[in-house]
């Protein structure tokens, strides 16, 4: 019952807010301070009117830490709480930064809205596809500005190609190509042991069932795990999805098919270290995606194949441009727009109530995140999925509609109505 009248309560004070930053100051939380937490804290604290009130982190090592940063650049040290619902409470926070594990980026992001806020998600914006779906609902519902952690939608270069590849300079797009290196080392086995004292396990683990805590999990190979993370699909993959869906105007595809495997050595992660991916569209274009676990010099990059040419975009956002028969690209362009500060931008979108602002919006890396988790199902179950858009179900197979969501340990549960 008393779950039942909080939620009531944050869900009534979201549908009444109105923006009242004094001075037109955002006040913002930070929720989870390791390293891309800090990495918002350093990118944030520059900008003007912004101020961080709040930490939430559930090791008190690194919310430590994260405070004297905070400190150190501004001279005030923020609240710290080992539990984010403290901060949804807070009426004074007007907006949350979320850079959990993978599996709390969704909950935590939903919970924030109905209390109020607005939030910006790291990506992948959730742990699979059902979440995506309620995390763009809530935004929707609660009418919360809500951007998503893909921040290659603000870069000059990449903003510059996807214009020219949207203005039709290569023709029509029939296949988009992506290439990811990732150059990891085996994780090895850590052994079964007590949390330590400084970190609070029941919150760490949060949406996912209870299990025995070991050094693989803290603080970053939680990665390779399928209870908290996504592989290198959803770690790095989904900013090369993300790039491509953009320039070729994609949403979910109707089917996807992924092979490879954990190679080059036996340890204690559970996701994919090489893999091979293609979603297909009703269109019948498709994305072709290569994630390489082990040592390759090739950089990471994309391609579009257009009716008219090829464009290649290098992992800086330089590209080139070959038309037709011809073996020499054409000269490079040089009218590059200025990379746009995304978290100025989203800031800014808290002040104006502008979602045009964000240029990463929730609904957009939802979708990107969707397309990881999908092409996630196909490897585990080892085959070719076909999938319906329109109803956000697999064709007549059980088992892969099973892995749409999760089993969830309350109360750390999304709920099918947010």
């Amino acid at each position: 019952m008393e779950n039942t009248r909080r939620h009531f309560l944050l869900a009534s004070a979201a549908a009444t807010q109105t923006w009242a930053g004094a001075n037109d100051r955002v006040r913002l939380a930070i929720i989870g301070v390791g390293s891309r937490g800090t990495a918002h804290i350093k990118e944030i604290l520059p900008g003007p009117n912004v101020e961080i009130a709040a930490l939430v982190e559930v090791d008190g090592a690194r919310a430590e830490a994260a405070s004297q940063l905070v400190f150190q650049r501004t001279g005030k040290r923020p609240l710290i709480h080992s539990d984010m619902r403290r901060v949804f409470d807070d009426k004074s926070i007007d907006a949350v930064t979320i850079a959990t594990t993978n599996h709390w980026h969704a909950l935590s992001a939903i919970w924030a809205m109905q209390a109020g806020k607005d939030v910006y998600v790291e990506k992948p914006v959730s742990h699979n596809v059902f979440e995506a779906t309620q995390l763009v609902a809530a935004a929707r519902k609660y009418k919360r500005i809500a951007a998503g952690g893909t921040q290659r939608r603000w870069y000059g270069r990449f903003r510059k190609a996807i214009e020219l590849v949207h203005g039709g300079l290569i023709g029509d797009i029939y296949q988009g190509n992506f290439f990811f290196p990732g150059n990891r080392d085996s994780i090895g086995f850590k052994p079964v042991k007590e949390p330590p004292s400084n970190l609070n396990w029941d919150l760490w683990v949060g949406p996912a069932q209870m299990q025995p805590y070991h050094e693989n999990l803290v603080h970053y190979n939680w990665h390779w795990f399928w209870d908290f993370g996504n592989g290198e699909l959803g770690n790095n993959g989904i900013h090369l999805i993300d790039v491509l869906r953009w320039g070729m105007k994609q949403t979910l595809p109707v089917s996807v098919r992924s092979t490879g495997g954990r190679f080059g050595y036996k340890d204690q992660g559970e996701t994919p270290n090489t893999q091979n991916l293609t979603w297909t569209f009703a269109d019948g274009s498709s994305m072709v995606g290569q994630l390489r676990g082990l040592y390759t010099p090739e950089p990471m990059s994309w391609d579009f194949f257009g009716s008219k040419g090829h464009m290649h975009i290098m992992a800086d956002g330089k590209f080139q441009v070959t038309l037709g028969r011809n073996k020499k690209p054409e000269p490079e362009v040089t009218d590059i727009p200025p990379n746009l500060d995304h978290f100025a931008g989203f800031a800014e979108g808290v002040r104006t109530r502008n979602q045009k602002l964000v240029h990463s919006e929730i609904e957009q890396t939802a979708i990107s995140t969707q397309l990881c988790h999908l092409g996630n199902i196909s490897h585990r179950l080892g085959r070719e999925l076909r999938f319906d858009p329109a109803t956000m179900w697999f064709q007549g197979d059980r088992e892969a509609n099973e892995m749409l969501t999760r089993r969830y340990r309350a109360p750390y549960t999304v709920p099918d109505q947010v």
